[in-house]
C-alpha cells in the first residue's frame, strides 16, 4: 500500500490512531462541555467555604 509515500502499514496505523484519538477527544469535549458549568454552579451555591487565615 503506498500512499502518499508510506509504505510501512505501522505508520499508517500511528496516524489512524493519532486521528481517532484527537476526534475521540473532540467528542468527549463536546458531550461534557455543559456538565461541568452544571456541577461548578451547584458545588458553588450547596456549600459555603470558610477562609482562615494565619496570623
Amino acid at each position: 500500500m503506498l500512499v502518499l509515500g508510506i509504505e510501512d502499514p505501522q505508520i499508517w496505523l500511528a496516524y489512524l490512531s493519532c486521528v481517532l484519538s484527537a476526534l475521540g477527544c473532540m467528542v468527549y469535549g463536546a458531550l461534557n462541555w455543559r456538565g461541568k458549568e452544571e456541577k461548578e454552579q451547584t458545588s458553588k451555591s450547596g456549600t459555603q467555604k470558610t477562609v482562615v487565615k494565619d496570623q
